[in-house]
Formats: C-alpha cells, structure tokens, sequence
C-alpha cells in the first residue's frame, strides 16, 4: 500500500509541475494535484512508520477509509457520465447551435475555445441553414467578451455574420445556455450545444433542465496533456451543478 501511495503522490506531483512550468493554463484549478501527491506521499509515511495504526484510533480509520472508498465509487460513476459525452455530434439540420464560451487571450481564442469552434465552423459548412450563438461574457483577464472573440474567430474563418447571435452577459454553463435560451425558442427549436468532450455530458443536461426540449451535444476535442485536469475539474462541476439543482 505504501508504494502504490507513494507511486500515485509521484506522478500528480509530476503531474501538476508538467501543467504549472511547461504546459499552460486557464485555471489555478491544477494545484489539486499538488494536494492530491502531497496527501498520499504523506498518507504512505504514516502507514510505512506505523503511525497510521499507532497514533490513530480505529474508529477514525474506518470511517477514513470508508469515506475514501464512497468517494472513489462516486468519482468513478461520475467519470462515466462525462466520458458518455465524447462521441455526441448530434443530427444535421439543427436550428441553431449554441457555442459555450472558454477564456480567451490577448493572442485569440484559448486552444479550448478553438477547438469548440473549429467543430462548430463544421458543422455550419455541412449544414447551411443553421443558425449560431456564441455564448460567453468578459472575465476579469479578458481583453474582450468570449462572444465577441467567438465572432471574430467565426468571421475570419468565413462564417456569414448573419447567421451568429452573441450572448455577451454569461459567466458559467448555466448561464450560458439560460441566457441563450432568449434568442430562440427552447420548446420547439432542435440545438446543438457545442463544447469540449469533458463537458458535453453537463451542459446537455443543464440545457434539458433550462427548458430545451430538443438539445443534442456536439463534441470537441479537449487539450490532450490537460484531459486528465479537466476530466477531474468537471467532476466537481457535476456535484456542483446537481448539488443546485441545474442538471
């Protein structure tokens, strides 16, 4: 046990260094794997030098370990939801599409937003009667609003103007799709939501609960070396958005 700890504290350790120097980020969500290598190299000590059965009393480590396992059990079918969305790409002849937004840099679209929009600019060429909102407002280290960069990236790549709608006022799923919802008609329009393949799975059931009867994800691909980041990162938006009843 204590070596497979101290493997596992290893590579998130190896993990977060390679994200934070090397890689790039949006977030400071990656320091997670600073805490989650420190906690098991120091979960291993205790039970190499016996202090874990020592200094601890019984009930504690039960309860420990069991709260540990639930855990792990509720990670795993989580997970399962949210890998259930990479392969959506939802039908042709969608009314419209709604593009969630993802930060944007003074050099462009961030590599995610890209991607959501390169896969949204498919979609529009192969089906020319759909209509697109981009979705997403100004953070506080954006030089313009998600939708406006998304409609600029739009443009250039040769998507007529007529056809984007922005939604400039969001701040997080919810609320992209919610305020969305008042440029079309949730009841009776067939959407595509277009997004990353990580978080596809809860942003089409947000969409269901926000009132779009016809909503169908569309998947793009998400940053390879930052999946396992953003895969553990939209475990916690899951519980957070059930938790508040928008999914």
């Amino acid at each position: 046990m204590y070596l497979i700890l101290l493997l596992l504290g290893i590579l998130c350790l190896g993990y977060f260094v390679c994200i934070a120097f090397f890689v790039g980020h949006g977030t400071n969500f990656y320091f997670i794997w600073l805490f989650l290598g420190l906690f098991a190299i120091l979960w291993g000590i205790l039970l190499k030098r016996g202090i874990w059965a020592q200094h601890f009393p019984r009930w504690f480590r039960r309860i420990f370990v069991l709260l540990v396992c639930i855990s792990g059990v509720l990670f795993v079918i989580v997970e399962a939801c949210i890998i259930s969305g990479f392969s959506r790409k939802g039908p042709e002849g969608l009314d419209y599409l709604v593009v969630l937004g993802a930060q944007m840099k003074a050099s462009g679209p961030s590599k995610a937003l890209q991607y959501r929009l390169d896969e949204a600019i498919r979609y529009l060429e192969e089906n020319p009667d759909t209509q697109v909102i981009v979705s997403g407002g100004q953070g506080p280290d954006e030089h313009i609003s998600e939708a406006q960069g998304m409609y600029d990236y739009l443009v250039e790549k040769g998507i007529n103007p007529a056809r984007i709608t922005k939604e400039d006022k969001s701040r997080n799923t919810f609320q992209n799709l919610t305020f969305s919802a008042e440029f079309l008609d949730e009841a009776n329009n067939f959407v595509g939501v277009v997004s990353n393949n990580f978080h596809v799975f809860r942003a089409e059931k947000i969409a269901q609960k926000a009132g779009y009867a016809n909503v169908y994800g569309i998947a793009a691909k998400g940053e390879p070396f930052l999946q396992f980041n953003n895969m553990m990162r939209e475990f916690f938006g899951v519980m957070k958005d059930f938790l508040c009843g928008n999914m």
